[in-house]
């Protein structure tokens, strides 16, 4: 059943540019499906409600659940426009948090994904489109017994699809710190996307699977790889390129040689030599070192997400519930990566960000000011 509007709920969004921020969302929300109670009390907490109230967590660097909590009690804004109409308490938020809404989060993030690759330029459209692999940890506490990672020690990790051309995550998938990564490459590439990877997922089978099934891979490899040459290509003179090469990778006395060959190029920046596999043979190879050199926008990408948007301050300790948390992470950075290019036609920064806060606060304080006035004039004329 999809999500309808209540036109006269009591609570609208009252500032205009959360009203912006949060349009998206609200144009993706049909799509969804309703979030129903499983007993017969009616929910404390609507898929709207938690959506809201997780965007806010987010957008106002909130630094646990309980100070969002408290915040949604004794803030006139988060009161009044944010929270629950009839207010809600610690043990229903959290309840709701860790029980509730995963399945709606899922679609509604790759909803926003596709609304937000539809509005977004797209930056490189002559390499095709890359897709950055990459995981990062989540420090956990003992308590989370299923978060894994070694003795004495528990961490989560984000597997992470990370679009290069227009700076936006596209899917995500949570397990325990000790996981592998490479497992999760068929699942956040799709065909005819290009993977762009580190060489924690260089995996010479993983190269024929991929050209198996029609996905391309631009991935950094050991530089002691064995490598048998097929076809040697030149390369341009006074180029960062030093190699081009149609190989097979690995030894077949190690079983572990590509059955498909795959195009390696070698480059060299401020003395480091690159070896990248890839099997983009329509690109030039000063193409394909740039692909790799996008790679690094996924991590950039990890790095303003934990500092900015307060991702990794944890509100949940179950798996369920701290995905609730990165899912609602994710949607509030599309949500921001939209509004920051079509009122300021860039990226997302956190220059943007502080002012779109900064706005919100101040529209509240100009409505509160001019509701003030209104009452006192009424009162002056009551007299």
């Amino acid at each position: 059943m999809p999500r309808t509007f209540k036109p006269c709920r009591k609570k609208q969004i009252p500032t205009i540019s959360f009203h912006q921020l949060y349009k998206p969302f609200a144009k993706v929300l049909p799509k969804i499906p309703i979030l129903k109670s499983r007993g017969n009390r009616p929910l404390k907490m609507t898929f709207e409600d938690q959506v809201k109230a997780l965007i806010f967590f987010h957008l106002e660097e909130h630094d646990s659940g309980r100070h969002l909590i408290q915040v949604l009690k004794e803030d006139d804004f988060a009161r009044e426009h944010i929270a629950p109409e009839h207010g809600i308490g610690k043990s229903s938020f959290f309840e709701a948090i860790n029980t509730r809404g995963l399945s709606q989060l899922r679609i509604a993030f790759q909803e926003l994904s596709v609304e937000a690759s539809r509005i977004l330029p797209n930056h490189h459209p002559e390499l095709g489109e890359l897709v950055a692999l990459d995981g990062s940890l989540i420090n956990a506490v003992l308590s989370m017994t299923w978060a894994d990672y070694r003795k004495g020690s528990k961490k989560a990790k984000v597997h992470v699809g990370f679009d290069l051309n227009r700076g936006i995550p596209l899917k995500v998938f949570l397990t325990a710190g000790n996981k592998a990564e490479r497992p999760f490459v068929g699942k956040l590439l799709s065909p005819g996307q290009t993977g762009v990877a580190d060489r924690g997922y260089q995996s010479h089978s993983l190269f024929d699977s991929l050209q198996t099934e029609g996905k391309s891979f631009v991935i950094r490899i050991k530089s002691n790889t064995v490598k048998n040459v097929i076809k040697k290509y030149e390369v341009n003179h006074g180029s960062i390129v030093f190699y081009d090469a149609l190989v097979l990778l690995g030894a077949v006395e190690d079983n572990n040689q590509t059955k498909k060959p795959v195009r390696l190029v070698g480059y060299r920046v401020n003395g480091v030599d690159y070896w990248i596999a890839t099997d983009r043979r329509d690109l030039s190879a000063e193409q394909v070192a740039q692909v790799y050199k996008l790679r690094w926008h996924i991590e950039n990408f990890f790095a303003w997400w934990k500092c900015h948007l307060r991702v990794y301050h944890l509100i949940a300790r179950s798996e369920y519930g701290l995905m609730v948390q990165i899912l609602g992470g994710l949607i509030t950075y599309l949500l921001l990566a939209i509004y920051c290019y079509e009122n300021h036609n860039e990226r997302v920064s956190i220059k943007r960000v502080r002012e779109l806060r900064i706005q919100i606060q101040n529209e509240i304080r100009n409505s509160y000011a001019s509701k003030n006035s209104m009452n006192f004039n009424v009162a002056k004329k009551q007299e």
